[in-house]
């Protein structure tokens, strides 16, 4: 059996990066999403690679709805299947009360809420095509939030809506998409990592740190 297919969104630098290398040390083949940056999404292609062999970087623009209805086919085309979907992308623009626009937070909320949902949505449709000739088949999505959430300042107003929104909409998924996935919020790395360990736990515990 090929090993685990996870699309990281947001994967070619810094926390996506990070969470990409800790599922290739884990053993899954890692779908890395990204948006402008190609030559890190290269080097993260190739150093996930050198951990479990199979990554490649799929393009997409998670503010545009018909960009990120095409990206799970595509990971699905490249991959032959995908097992979940870790939301890490993200819009983070500085805006407060007094420069908020209607603009700022539809542009947070398109690619930080929207996107995971949708990606979501996709994943589920998949999982459940997939039962028909894999009944046991599952997957998971881990939804990225952060600890602004708990402890607000009074910058970055729309990226902050953006994830309360997220987190609601991470309970509301969690309670229809199951049985066929597991939808979980976190806000590391390794968090993000565990969290999938019940979806494939023949996969050993990481010890990397980008």
């Amino acid at each position: 059996m090929l090993p685990p297919v996870v699309l990281v969104t947001g994967a070619a630098k810094l926390l996506g990066r990070e969470i990409a290398l800790l599922l290739a040390e884990q053993g899954w083949r890692v779908a890395v999403h990204y948006r402008d940056s190609v030559e890190e999404a290269r080097r993260t292609v190739a150093d996930c690679s050198a951990l479990t062999p199979g990554a490649q970087a799929l393009r997409s623009n998670l503010g545009n709805e018909t960009a990120v209805r095409n990206l799970l086919p595509a990971v699905i085309e490249a991959f032959g299947q995908v097992d979940a979907v870790v939301n890490c992308a993200t819009t983070f623009e500085h805006d407060t009360a007094a420069s908020f626009s209607f603009a700022a937070m539809e542009k947070h909320m398109r690619s930080n809420t929207g996107a995971a949902i949708l990606l979501s949505q996709a994943l589920h449709t998949h999982i459940s095509q997939r039962r028909k000739r894999q009944p046991e088949a599952t997957g998971a999505v881990v939804n990225l939030l952060d600890q602004k959430l708990r402890n607000q300042t009074p910058d970055f107003l729309s990226y902050s809506l953006s994830k309360a929104a997220l987190g609601a909409a991470n309970a509301v998924l969690e309670l229809t998409l199951q049985p066929l996935l597991r939808v979980v919020s976190v806000s590391t790395a390794q968090q993000a990592a565990a969290a999938l360990q019940p979806v494939h736990p023949a996969t050993t515990p990481a010890t990397h740190h980008a």
